[in-house]
């Protein structure tokens, strides 16, 4: 019997070296990242954060009656989802993006193959699946925050209010991974596929390349 932990960390360890690298969070910390570039992260994440708020509410309602914990979890991510949106605002107004440019914004089709792959596993993935690619990815997510947090106030004088964005995703809530291992183990335990769940987050951290890519 496959024990979720274990592969948790089999598939954060394979994709960590990849992950490691991120050019636009590299120029950032080195305060040679162009402005349009911090622009088109507050662009982006408008969509991607309306989108993915809809994809974990679906997920939710999919596994309403098979996993009440499972709809918990999903229905507590969406609401975190509103809470990023009402942050990403102070961010987007202080890089030159005010609230009716940011509503205008139209995204760059690279940059937003994370949320399509969230919207497809919302319809059609297994839970494993999900909770494995998120689980997964949100831990290099909330690295690439933190960086940012730590040097968009050095290096292109943000306030606090305007950085807040980051620090919401550096940090995950304390109960995430327990409940979302939780829930893995449970997929497993009913048949579902470890190597299908391994590799959604191994789609899905590409996706999350790809995003950052496209915003240089």
């Amino acid at each position: 019997m496959t024990n979720a932990r274990e592969l948790y960390e089999r598939t954060v360890a394979e994709l960590a070296p990849a992950a490691a690298h991120n050019r636009l969070v590299e120029l950032v910390e080195a305060g040679t990242a162009p402005v349009e570039a911090l622009r088109r992260i507050a662009g982006e994440e408008y969509r991607i954060i309306h989108s993915d708020r809809r994809s974990f509410a679906l997920i939710a309602a999919r596994h309403a009656d098979s996993s009440p914990t499972s709809a918990a979890f999903f229905l507590g991510l969406a609401e975190g989802e509103g809470q990023a949106l009402d942050l990403l605002t102070p961010f987007a107004t202080a890089v030159g993006l005010p609230p009716a440019d940011l509503a205008a914004y139209r995204p760059r089709p690279a940059a937003q193959t994370y949320p399509h792959y969230l919207a497809w596993l919302s319809q059609n993935g297994r839970l494993g699946e999900t909770v494995l690619a998120l689980l997964a990815n949100f831990g290099f997510w909330g690295g690439y925050c933190a960086r940012l947090a730590k040097a968009l106030p050095v290096h292109y004088g943000l306030s606090a209010e305007a950085t807040a964005f980051f620090r919401y995703f550096a940090t995950l809530p304390p109960d995430f991974e327990p409940t979302a291992l939780g829930l893995l183990q449970l997929a497993l335990d009913e048949g579902e596929s470890a190597e299908d769940a391994r590799h959604a987050a191994v789609m899905m951290q590409a996706y999350e390349a790809s995003f950052w890519a496209a915003l240089l």
